[in-house]
């Protein structure tokens, strides 16, 4: 799992943080050479927009396929081009995406690239100007939500405060919290407290727990910055 330290511009590295004090359902992505390098170079300042978007549309295709794991299968048996009878797995009926304005559509083709007809839905959420609280103010999901396993996708979450205004409307639409699944890039250990002491039985999936957040991710992928 990667808990990788960032200086913050100071000589003293942030201390690293512990995953399983946030619960059974903070899950990491496993760590390898491959996984902290394209951390690093999302991380990088000197990283071009063609190798960013590049190289976080990898980690998104990672963290996605993980996300895909925590969805309940059943068991099935096929037959095989030779007769034979093959007992193996399918994904349960009733899965979504729903992502978060902007930076969550970045995640979209990943979620397309592994469902091919998934059905995906989207959520605005803005910090009012003077109080800086946020609120929703657009929300669009398939008729059916409240019977799916829903993965709510959200690449940097800092603060935490923007998920968790996204999963009350999806708790307002009838979805179950346990039905939820928070696929995330990166995460602070604050906005990860936050979530799961609100939302306990909602699962985030991310593929690192670090204080320094990359917020520059979304202008940085569509290439507002």
């Amino acid at each position: 799992m990667c808990s990788g330290n960032e200086s913050n511009g100071a000589s003293t590295p942030v201390l690293s943080v512990n995953p399983s004090d946030y619960g059974d359902n903070v899950k990491i992505l496993d760590c390898n050479d491959q996984v902290k390098e394209l951390q690093t170079i999302i991380r990088d300042k000197n990283t071009t927009r063609s190798d960013f978007k590049f190289y976080a549309d990898r980690l998104i295709r990672l963290v996605i396929e993980e996300s895909l794991n925590q969805l309940p299968y059943s068991d099935c048996s096929v037959v095989t081009p030779t007769g034979a009878i093959y007992d193996g797995l399918r994904y349960r009926s009733g899965n979504c995406g729903v992502s978060i304005i902007r930076s969550g559509e970045a995640m979209e083709q990943g979620l397309r690239d592994c469902c091919r007809s998934i059905r995906i839905g989207k959520i605005l959420v803005e910090s009012d100007a003077e109080t800086h609280a946020a609120r929703v103010v657009y929300a669009r999901f398939p008729d059916d939500i409240a019977r799916r396993q829903v993965l709510l996708m959200y690449p940097i979450m800092a603060t935490g405060n923007t998920v968790i205004q996204a999963v009350s409307v999806l708790k307002d639409h009838g979805v179950k919290e346990s039905s939820i699944i928070l696929s995330n890039l990166f995460c602070t250990p604050i906005a990860a407290r936050m979530v799961v002491t609100a939302f306990p039985d909602l699962k985030i999936l991310t593929s690192e727990l670090n204080p320094v957040a990359p917020n520059h991710f979304g202008q940085k992928y569509f290439g507002t910055d």
